[in-house]
């Protein structure tokens, strides 16, 4: 299975290759079976069917935080020479990096999706020079020889253009998003029940790292006075000992939930089903799934406009987005918790917009057009050689 884990990008990848699969098409998936500082526990170099998609999983023993793995290696020469393209997802990474290299060698074009990663924010704030260096040393050459370069949204697409290199086309395909999951029968767990106990709290999911912001919503609750904060995700840097501690230092400690592990299934329905509305204040975020899931679901979001899917939240009328101050998220929280009746009215125009335009076909529909167009462009460069 998917190492849920590590956020919307693991859901959204393995959603594009289920639907591409459905269409037809022959997926193959490569990754490590590394999940947090544990493995999961999956076969190892041999395919699986993971939802029509056929998906090996490769050890990585050592350098873990980069997922280096020798038998991946081995494999990819093997088995890129009779693919048609390859995908890649992420950067900073060593099987992308493996990846790229071997495609150029074996002369399978590759589209590479960074997801987010080149996002200034998030180059400055953590590991700035190390980041800075492998953009320079690896990433640069993998970007401008791919065939094509896709992002989530126009913001995402912008940041990628914004780096001045020699690039191929920067194509713009959003994350498609799932129905929710039909959990009739089963029960949330005493955690998330309790939690969830009264309802119309403002629910943050997603995973609890600093790049969330879940500091600027903890810090908006003294000028939200009405404001209770239910927070659920991974936390696998321990984040969420400095919220608790920050909910603290502002009194706000009875007004603040966190629920530190994984969610899905009943619980995250229930937590969805439960709150007045959905907030997202990143400081940087290429997409948003988690708020557009709340979309689906027909709760009103509250984002800031770091968050790559901000546009289509305007676009759609489904909430607001705010500046990243915790004034202005007080300010956008005590608009929407004052009126359930406007709640209600973005909640709707969020659902329809999402089913009509976000599907999983949809959204297949318009990557298929982008590997056309990225073999396309691949085959001219060739006839010119």
């Amino acid at each position: 299975m998917p190492a849920l884990r590590y956020g919307g990008p693991i859901r959204s990848v393995h959603a594009l290759c289920r639907g591409l699969a459905t269409c037809g098409h022959d997926v193959h998936v490569f990754t490590t079976n590394v999940d947090g500082d544990g493995d999961t526990d999956v076969p190892l170099e041999r395919a699986v069917d993971l939802d029509g998609v056929k998906v090996t999983y490769f050890p990585s023993r050592r350098l873990r935080r980069l997922y280096w793995s020798p038998p991946m290696r081995r494999e990819l020469l093997q088995a890129l020479p009779t693919f048609d393209l390859v995908h890649l997802h992420a950067i900073y990474l060593w099987p992308l990096w493996a990846g790229a290299r071997i495609a150029r060698r074996v002369h399978v074009p590759y589209v590479s999706s960074p997801r987010g990663m080149l996002a200034p924010e998030l180059i400055r704030r953590k590991s700035r020079f190390v980041k800075e260096a492998w953009l320079g040393l690896i990433e640069r050459r993998n970007l401008e020889n791919a065939a094509a370069i896709h992002a989530t949204s126009t913001a995402e697409a912008d940041d990628i253009r914004r780096l001045g290199w020699s690039l191929p086309p920067v194509r713009v395909v959003p994350h498609g998003v799932d129905d929710p999951e039909q959990t009739s029968g089963k029960s949330a767990s005493a955690d998330v029940t309790a939690a969830i106990a009264g309802g119309g709290y403002v629910l943050s999911l997603g995973r609890i790292n600093w790049e969330k912001g879940l500091d600027r919503l903890i810090g908006a609750l003294p000028a939200s006075p009405t404001a209770r904060v239910v927070i659920a995700g991974d936390d696998r840097e321990g984040h969420a000992a400095s919220l608790r501690e920050l909910a603290r230092q502002l009194d706000a400690s009875d007004r603040v939930t966190i629920l530190a592990r994984h969610v899905d299934g009943a619980d995250k329905e229930a937590l969805f089903a439960g709150a007045a509305l959905f907030a997202m204040p990143s400081l940087a975020e290429n997409f948003g799934l988690a708020a557009f899931e709340a979309m689906r679901r027909g709760l009103s979001v509250l984002v800031t406009r770091e968050v790559g899917m901000s546009e289509i939240v305007r676009e759609a009328k489904a909430g607001i987005v705010v500046e990243g101050a915790p004034e202005a998220v007080a300010a956008g929280l005590n608009i929407l918790l004052a009126d359930a009746s406007r709640r209600m009215a973005m909640g709707d125009a969020g659902r329809a917009h999402v089913v009509a335009r976000y599907g999983w076909p949809a959204v297949v529909g318009q990557m298929e057009a982008l590997y056309r167009s990225a073999l396309a462009a691949d085959a001219r460069k060739k006839a010119l050689r």
